[in-house]
């Protein structure tokens, strides 16, 4: 008389899920702004949830804490908005966000925005590369 034995399929469940419990948070990575150095590295996992500051196509930026998420933001109040963090939460990261479609010295006016309200270091959100 045969039985199947589904002890076995249990650990492999187990070991899977841990698995991908371990690699979900890993999907976003980011480049640190640091010159001359530029790695692109996944985002520590003991790290806090970043501060995502992102600019549309339309050179708009947006802050992803405090009211109006969805609402555009100028420079003084992105500048407050992460002093704000910054000064109850220090070592909070800070990414930055940008539209592949936006000229790039309006990312960098954000990332000059951000280093104006205190913030030392300042990373870049990428996506990974389709194949």
């Amino acid at each position: 008389m045969a039985e199947i034995n589904v002890v076995p399929y249990i650990d492999v469940m187990l070991v899977l899920l841990v698995i991908f419990m371990i690699t979900a948070p890993l999907l976003t990575q980011g480049v640190k702004v640091d010159l001359p150095q530029a790695d692109s590295e996944p985002l520590p996992t003991e790290a806090e949830d970043p501060v995502v500051v992102s600019v549309n196509s339309q050179g708009e930026m947006f802050i992803d804490i405090g009211e109006g998420k969805d609402q555009p933001v100028d420079g003084e109040t992105l500048i407050t908005r992460i002093a704000a963090v910054i000064k109850h939460k220090p070592k909070t990261p800070i990414m930055v966000k940008g539209d592949r479609n936006v000229d790039y010295g309006r990312v960098v006016e954000a990332m000059v925005l951000i280093q104006r309200a205190g913030v030392p270091n300042v990373g870049l959100i990428t996506e990974t590369p389709e194949r």
